[in-house]
């Protein structure tokens, strides 16, 4: 128990880099109602281009605002071919998920991975200084949320919630929702790339693979804040808050699991068994509540 609560710093750290990546799954799954699966090529695609950048010799933020732009042209192609193409959202995303596999290890300069040492580079996170990761992790959580609120408080922001709330409505209102999607998936996919670019940083090396599962842990996290914070959350800017704290619950608890003797192997099954848990919890509520109003009329 005691080397459980050793590792907790550590898990409260990845569990904040993968809470931003939860802030883009967000964008997509909350606000715009769309099933966006580009997330588990876009994620990789950030670290791999993070690292590449800074082994080149390149300046670490410069390097971040391109993993992020590279996240962003991601996103870009996954809202054409949903737009343009008439493809339904999911398969646009495996599509250009599928595509960037194979992007991703040219970027890599065709290896599976690519080490990136916080001894050789000046890396902004790592796994060796657990508390300037934190510090580093909240700065970025509150940049992103507090650029968000004020996005989302714009015309242009307000007009892209319409579209996912109600499209038919937001057309009849003049709003282009084709472009508001395409923006959306965007800016989800950047934001998912900025924080592959993190973790690649953190974990010390870029792997082709890295991203695999994110769109599930994604929504793990998601799911969890909203589930354990939706009565008390209710800005904005605390609903992204809530997925990030859902991010770093999702990996204390996958800490303490494996510190109780959990084969890792086994981590998808538990995390797919997670997700399933927390999108039943509501299903479940909205049933016993409509059960014991039924009782009542009677």
């Amino acid at each position: 128990m005691l080397s459980f609560f050793r590792a907790i710093p550590g898990a409260a750290a990845q569990g904040m880099i993968w809470g931003i990546m939860a802030i883009g799954v967000y964008l997509t799954y909350k606000i715009l109602d769309v099933a966006d699966l580009t997330v588990d090529g876009s994620f990789a695609t950030g670290g791999a281009t993070l690292v590449v950048c800074v082994a080149s010799g390149m300046n670490i933020y410069l390097a971040m605002i391109i993993a992020f732009i590279a996240g962003c042209i991601a996103g870009f192609v996954t809202g054409v071919l949903h737009t343009q193409f008439g493809i339904p959202a999911i398969l646009a995303g495996i599509l250009t998920q599928l595509a960037l596999y194979s992007i991703n290890l040219r970027i890599l300069q065709g290896k599976a991975n690519q080490p990136i040492s916080a001894k050789k580079y000046p890396v902004l996170v790592t796994l060796g200084d657990v508390n300037k990761s934190l510090v580093v992790g909240v700065l970025f959580i509150v940049v992103i949320i507090a650029l968000l609120y004020w996005f989302f408080g714009t015309e242009l922001g307000q007009s892209l919630r319409a579209t996912g709330s109600n499209q038919q409505m937001s057309r009849a209102n003049g709003i282009n929702t084709n472009t508001n999607k395409i923006l959306g998936i965007v800016i989800s996919n950047g934001i998912v790339a900025l924080s592959g670019a993190l973790l690649a940083q953190f974990q010390g090396f870029a792997d082709v693979n890295m991203g695999r599962g994110a769109i599930v842990i994604g929504l793990a996290a998601v799911i969890i804040g909203e589930v354990v914070f939706s009565k008390i959350f209710k800005n904005f800017a605390l609903k992204l808050v809530s997925a990030v704290i859902g991010g770093v619950l999702y990996y204390v608890v996958i800490t303490f699991v494996l510190r109780l003797g959990l084969n890792a192997n086994d981590l998808k099954l538990l995390t797919a068994l997670v997700v399933a848990i927390f999108l039943a919890v509501p299903y479940w509520k909205g049933k016993i509540k409509f059960r014991k109003s039924v009782k009542e009329v009677k």
